[in-house]
């Protein structure tokens, strides 16, 4: 089998996450209700959601800026009501933003077998995530992930297109075998299509706001869509199989299965 670069998202594409930060986020409004009976839940979640993510734009992924962004949510509230700020309630604030940072993280379903195969059919796996070094990788040893990536870790606090690009130039792989293949749209699949390598989008099924864009780019190479990580390996091969029989075509969009969609210029949302 011709040897392909899987480029590999970490958080929401092989293993949970976006599912704790939901928690935690209910677990901060509902405190927060009780401090500011007025407000609805909506309200202080749209909040914290709209100061993490200018948060995120400006600074990045580090850890810290999540727990900063529920203190500035109860800070903006303190402010907007009169209500004089306590230092045990923000003690009990950041205990809620850190927790996400303390879980013991899981893997999706058969992720582990996902990767075995992928190894035993002789392609390059490479683990491109963003986050803060320390926290990504305590999620990476927990998992015992460097077993399939070894150092072909790469770890970005701004997950953008120059990121990518410095990937890409580390690693040397001829762009028309190489595929990013992670949930967010905005991290993972458009920085890819700038790029002119393939890419492969796994929705997530608990999405966060920051990771939904428009793709409005003319892909150069395969742009697909896949109900599961489980279809990967399956897809990877049949990809690699009809490449070399149509050693010409730089995409298949003509073999098609149930199980996932090929795109062209834009991801309905």
């Amino acid at each position: 089998m011709n040897q392909q670069t899987l480029i590999l998202d970490l958080d929401d594409t092989l293993i949970h996450c976006n599912k704790y930060f939901v928690e935690s986020r209910n677990s901060f409004a509902n405190v927060m209700k009780k401090w500011f009976k007025t407000v609805s839940k909506q309200e202080i979640l749209e909040k914290q959601s709209e100061i993490d993510i200018k948060g995120v734009e400006q600074k990045g992924l580090h850890s810290s800026l999540y727990t900063q962004s529920l203190v500035t949510t109860y800070r903006y509230f303190c402010e907007r009501f009169g209500r004089k700020m306590k230092g045990s309630e923000i003690t009990q604030i950041e205990r809620i933003g850190q927790s996400v940072f303390r879980r013991r993280v899981k893997p999706f379903p058969y992720m582990y077998e996902i990767l075995d195969t992928l190894q035993a059919d002789g392609h390059q796996l490479i683990l491109f995530t963003g986050g803060d070094e320390a926290n990504q990788r305590r999620k990476i040893t927990q998992l015992r992930l460097t077993d399939y990536f070894d150092d072909k870790i790469f770890i970005f606090e701004h997950k953008n297109t120059d990121a990518l690009k410095q990937v890409l130039n580390q690693i040397n792989a001829d762009k028309k075998n190489t595929w990013m293949i992670g949930n967010s749209l905005k991290s993972d699949i458009k920085p890819a299509i700038e790029l002119g390598i393939n890419a492969i989008h796994i929705p997530a099924e608990i999405e966060w706001s920051y990771n939904i864009v428009d793709i409005d780019i003319e892909p150069r190479g395969t742009y697909a869509q896949l109900k599961s990580l489980v279809h990967l390996p399956e897809f990877i091969r049949e990809q690699v199989y009809y490449r070399a029989i149509n050693p010409r075509r730089d995409s298949v969009k003509e073999m098609l299965s149930k199980e996932w969609v090929y795109l062209n210029k834009q991801v309905k949302t």
